[in-house]
C-alpha cells in the first residue's frame, strides 16, 4: 500500500476505476458490475475511484453495494465534486451525449461553490451508502479555475480538517492547472489521466517533479490512453476518440517490440507510470471480471529491462523517464 502524500490514506498500487460500471458507453449488467469489483478485491485491488458524474450516480451506487459487505478499513473510495445532479422530472431519453447509457434522469450541474462541495459530497455519500470517503477531488475543473482555487479548494480543506474526508486534490487531463494545485495549495494527491503514459510523457515535465518535491503524491488514471495502448489496431481510441493514424503506428512500435521482448503492450503500459516515486497508484477502468484479472496479471508481470532499454534507443522513452527494475524471474 503506498499513502497519498502526507494525509495516512493508503492505497493500492493498482486501482479500480468505475466509469465503466456507471456504463460508460454501454450498459453493464449490474450482475456484471458486481461480479468486476469482486474479480477487483480477489485481485488484491484496494483502492477504488468513481464521481457522480459516471452514470447520473449509477458508479457511485453499484461501487457502494459492492463493498458493503467489506471490511471499512481494509480499502480506500475517492469520489468526486463540481459537477452536482439534479432530478429533471421525468425526462426521457438518455446519457449518451454524456457518455453515458443510463436514462436521464437527473443534469449534471457545473458547482464549484463551498456550498455545492458540500451538497455533492453528502448526495455521494448517500449513494455510496458510507459515512466518509478517504479522498475527494475537484472533477474537471478546467473551466472554472477562480471558482475551483478561490471556493472549492479552501471547502475541501475544512472537509479534511472536519475528518470527514482523508485526503484533498483535483482530477483533471490535463498537467497545467494540476501542477498549480500542486505548487500552489495543499492537496495531498492529484490524479492525471492520460498524460502520463508511453504515448504521452508530458506529465514528466512540471507535474510529477512538482508533486516529488513537495511530498505529495499523484494518481495516474488513463494508462491505456482509453484503449489504444490496450489493443492497438485501426479504429482503436486515443483519448475516447478515434486513434490518429501516426499514434496508431507509434502504438504498434510499442507492441511489436514489447513482444520482441516476451511481454505485453498492457504490462508495460501499467508499468510504466507505477515506476515514477512520485505515483502512489494506476488507476484502470474496467467493466468485467475478465478485465480486472487480466489488469491485475499484466501488472504484476515484471518487464525487461532491455525492453526499456530499447524504447530508449528508438527515441521513444524519455531518457530521464524512470522506469521499474523488476526482472521477470
Amino acid at each position: 500500500m503506498n499513502a497519498l502524500g502526507k494525509s495516512g490514506v493508503e492505497v493500492s498500487p493498482l486501482s479500480f476505476g468505475a466509469a465503466g460500471i456507471g456504463n460508460l458507453f454501454t450498459a453493464v449488467p449490474d450482475e456484471q458490475a458486481h461480479e468486476a469489483l469482486d474479480a477487483a478485491w480477489s485481485g488484491g485491488i484496494r483502492y477504488f475511484d468513481t464521481a457522480p458524474h459516471y452514470g447520473l450516480g449509477l458508479s457511485e451506487r453499484r461501487l457502494g453495494a459492492a463493498l458493503r459487505d467489506r471490511p471499512r478499513s481494509e480499502y480506500a473510495v475517492s469520489t468526486k465534486v463540481g459537477r452536482r445532479l439534479e432530478p429533471t422530472d421525468g425526462a426521457d431519453g438518455d446519457d449518451l451525449a454524456d457518455g453515458f447509457a443510463v436514462p436521464a434522469t437527473h443534469r449534471r450541474v457545473w458547482d464549484f461553490s463551498a456550498d455545492g462541495i458540500r451538497r455533492s459530497l453528502d448526495a455521494s455519500l448517500e449513494r455510496l451508502g458510507l459515512d466518509r470517503v478517504d479522498a475527494v477531488y475537484l472533477h474537471d475543473p478546467d473551466d472554472h479555475a477562480e471558482q475551483a482555487f478561490r471556493e472549492a479548494y479552501p471547502a475541501l480543506e475544512k472537509l479534511r480538517a472536519e475528518g470527514v474526508v482523508g485526503a484533498i486534490g483535483a482530477g483533471m487531463n490535463q498537467t497545467e492547472m494540476l501542477t498549480r494545485f500542486l505548487t500552489d495549495t495543499d492537496v495531498d494527491v492529484v490524479l492525471c489521466a492520460g498524460r502520463y503514459t508511453l504515448l504521452d510523457h508530458r506529465a514528466l515535465t512540471e507535474l510529477l517533479p512538482a508533486a516529488q518535491e513537495r511530498g505529495r503524491s499523484v494518481v495516474i488514471g488513463g494508462a491505456f490512453n482509453s484503449g489504444l495502448l490496450a489493443d492497438p489496431k485501426p479504429g482503436a481510441t486515443y483519448n475516447y476518440a478515434a486513434a490518429p493514424p501516426e499514434l496508431l503506428d507509434r502504438a504498434l512500435r510499442l507492441k511489436a517490440i514489447a513482444e520482441r521482448h516476451g511481454t505485453t503492450l498492457r504490462a508495460a503500459a501499467l508499468a510504466f507510470p507505477a515506476a515514477h516515486p512520485a505515483v502512489a497508484s494506476v488507476l484502470v477502468g474496467a467493466r468485467s471480471p475478465h478485465e480486472v484479472q487480466d489488469c491485475a496479471e499484466q501488472f504484476a508481470t515484471p518487464v525487461p529491462a532491455a525492453f526499456w532499454q530499447e524504447l530508449r534507443a528508438e527515441g521513444l522513452l524519455p531518457s530521464d523517464a524512470p522506469v521499474p527494475v523488476r526482472e521477470p524471474s
